[in-house]
């Protein structure tokens, strides 16, 4: 399948099952489930769940593995951009051109929404159906998503972006701090799909990680570029929101052709690893590239 129509085939399915199982949860809280399905549902690109069905068929893992592996990512993915938009966080009214969960609802709605679905991640991974296999690997992939959106991932750099905010950094800890807090997430997509194969050998296993670990690195550095250089109305968000907010980037520590030259650094490396593997990584160089030439 061409790759631009694989990757609306793999949203739609993630949207529907999504769907399917918030519509699955009984009613007796009907303003929370709203507040859950807004932030689930409202858009997004669903680059994770694509990440991790791109793995998955690059190593003929079962589909129910890699659904319910995406499924979960996602849930986690959602509840973390609901508490960094509240007003205690990043205080933001736009996500995805869309108002953010404490403005379409309250901000105590909102933060039941982020606890609700960071639990229905761990009850997805528990309890929907995988394969044998996957099935025996259900508690190590806990413990993958676990560490990798606490404080050992996403929460930790959230925290020390929050504690940098206004505050002059080296690219060393501005680059430990976007692992954390965007780029453990996206090494988790590859940590688990892989978790689940049966026949990988370990130092291809490190490979594809490695690739995750670079790649995710990259797609902050656009992002970045993109709060400068892009469209608002593409983007969702208004143009320079993270400089105005104190944030550190990094165009705001290397310069913009400093930035430029250090994402197109992380591609190249992204395009190595691949390389290594002896699999045909054909779709995910084509993802590599669409993370960092991105527009929105």
């Amino acid at each position: 399948m061409e790759f631009t129509a694989l990757h609306q085939q793999i949203k739609d399915q993630t949207d529907d099952a999504l769907m399917h199982l918030l519509s699955l949860l009984p009613d007796h809280a009907p303003r929370l489930k709203a507040a859950m399905r807004h932030a689930l549902l409202a858009g997004g690109k669903r680059m994770r769940p694509f990440l991790v069905h791109l793995v998955g068929n690059t190593l003929d893992i079962p589909r129910s593995d890699q659904l319910t592996i995406a499924m979960a990512i996602e849930c986690i993915h959602a509840y973390s951009l609901v508490h960094d938009d509240l007003p205690a966080m990043d205080d933001d009214d736009l996500r995805r051109g869309q108002p953010t969960c404490h403005i379409a609802f309250d901000e105590a709605t909102a933060i039941l929404a982020g606890d609700a679905l960071q639990t229905l991640a761990f009850t997805i991974l528990c309890e929907h159906p995988m394969s044998d296999a996957g099935s025996k690997k259900r508690a190590e992939l806990v413990s993958v998503l676990a560490k990798s959106s606490g404080y050992l991932g996403m929460c930790g750099g959230q925290a020390i972006d929050l504690a940098s905010t206004g505050e002059a950094i080296s690219l060393a800890e501005l680059t430990r701090l976007h692992q954390l807090k965007t780029g453990a997430l996206l090494c988790a997509c590859v940590e688990m799909i892989t978790l689940v194969s049966n026949s990988l050998e370990v130092q291809d296993r490190a490979t594809f990680i490695e690739y995750a670990r670079v790649i995710g690195l990259a797609f902050q550095v656009q992002d970045d570029i993109l709060d400068v250089e892009g469209s608002a109305e593409l983007i969702g968000k208004p143009q320079g929101s993270d400089e105005a907010s104190g944030k550190n980037t990094f165009p705001a520590l290397l310069g913009m052709d400093g930035a430029k030259k250090e994402l197109a650094a992380l591609y190249d490396s992204a395009l190595q690893a691949l390389d290594s593997l002896p699999y045909n990584t054909d779709y995910l160089a084509a993802f590599s590239e669409l993370m960092v030439k991105r527009d929105h």
